[in-house]
């Protein structure tokens, strides 16, 4: 099965269930997307020790990313309109849950790179300072 296949039946609620299954599936990416994103923004910032802000960060553009395709395929293969049980309503709500774990991915991996390069310039005018 390749991966298009996949995301069509995920998107299409799956073998069993009704079509709110794979707007809820949507949502659920979106939201974990949002939660790995706000992870490494805390891992950036100091608050959190453990595991490294660029690993989090990718994997919030990633996971956002998957959630924001499921929820557009979603929409794309549902029949009906809003409040007849096919779960547009709930893709709708999962697009910008993607959108916004990939935007806090983005930003916890903009802000890695910003402390990695200050941190190898106080390194450098260290060694500058100790030889002089």
């Amino acid at each position: 099965m390749s991966a298009t296949d996949v995301l069509t039946v995920a998107a299409e609620g799956g073998v069993i269930g009704d079509g709110r299954t794979g707007a809820n599936l949507a949502l659920g990416v979106g939201l974990i997307g949002v939660a790995i994103g706000r992870l490494a923004l805390a891992r950036v910032a100091g608050r959190i020790s453990t595991g490294n802000a660029r690993t989090g960060a990718k994997a919030a553009m990633a996971v956002g990313l998957v959630g924001t395709a499921l929820a557009a395929l979603h929409l794309a293969t549902s029949s009906g309109g809003p409040g007849t049980g096919n779960g547009m309503v709930g893709a709708i709500a999962a697009i910008p849950l993607g959108l916004i774990a990939m935007a806090l991915g983005r930003r916890a991996l903009a802000r890695s790179r910003r402390t990695e390069r200050s941190a190898g310039s106080v390194g450098h005018e260290r060694e500058f300072e100790a030889t002089s």
